[in-house]
């Protein structure tokens, strides 16, 4: 099986889940942030080189203030619960996204398990967080810019140039949306420009190991041309 080296997943459908389960929205986000870790095992294990999940957009801030406040807890209570198996399968964690509008706390335990994997050569786990794809491409933009006006350089800028300037610099192989919603919001609009799309109806905190492998399986079997034939 062809397996991609970036796959990138919007993780969608907690509050949907926790609601036809009788439970509130937080008990979704609590159970979709264990499926982080079942599937980054399952992405290290099949040698996929980064994996991008979008956790926290943008828009997100939108949403009520008690559910705000729970997901600015969730990394805590992520990492201190699995940073030990994070390192133990040599798992590097990085992030995509403007950390500065969350509380200090958060940002404190975000940077850290960026330092403590810093040195791991598995699976990339990238956290999209506070991130928006749009907002991404105008900082590029605005950084590039800077540096031109400072530096006098030359404004010949190639795609490959643009991209280092972005949160995310790679091209990605694979995304997939779970939870049925067939739409990208606002995630990756460059990085995907030749990605393969899978929708799949599974809500994110029944995402498991079989249904990523069901997902890399029809990747596999994708004929992909770049525009060629």
């Amino acid at each position: 099986m062809q397996v991609p080296e970036t796959v990138a997943i919007i993780m969608d459908g907690n509050g949907r889940w926790a609601k036809k389960q009788g439970l509130p929205r937080t008990a979704g986000h609590k159970k979709g942030a264990d499926q982080i870790r079942t599937i980054a095992l399952e992405a290290n294990r099949l040698h996929i080189k980064k994996l991008i999940l979008y956790a926290f957009s943008t828009e997100n801030w939108k949403r009520p203030e008690d559910e705000i406040s729970y997901l600015c807890k969730l990394p805590g209570i992520f990492f201190s619960k699995f940073i030990k198996e994070l390192m133990e399968n040599n798992i590097r964690v990085t992030f995509a996204g403007e950390l500065e509008r969350f509380p200090k706390e958060t940002q404190k335990v975000i940077r850290k398990a960026v330092s403590q994997t810093a040195r791991n050569t598995g699976l990339e786990l990238c956290i999209a967080i506070n991130y928006g794809s749009r907002r991404e491409i105008v900082l590029a933009i605005r950084e590039y810019t800077r540096q031109v006006l400072e530096q006098e350089r030359a404004n010949d800028l190639s795609e490959e140039d643009f991209s280092s300037y972005l949160f995310v610099p790679e091209n990605v192989d694979l995304l997939i949306r779970t939870s049925g919603e067939e739409r990208i919001s606002n995630f990756l609009l460059w990085q995907i420009a030749y990605a393969e799309l899978i929708f799949t109806p599974v809500a994110w905190p029944d995402f498991d190991e079989a249904k990523l492998d069901e997902c890399l399986r029809l990747y596999s079997e994708r004929d992909r041309r770049f525009g060629g034939v």
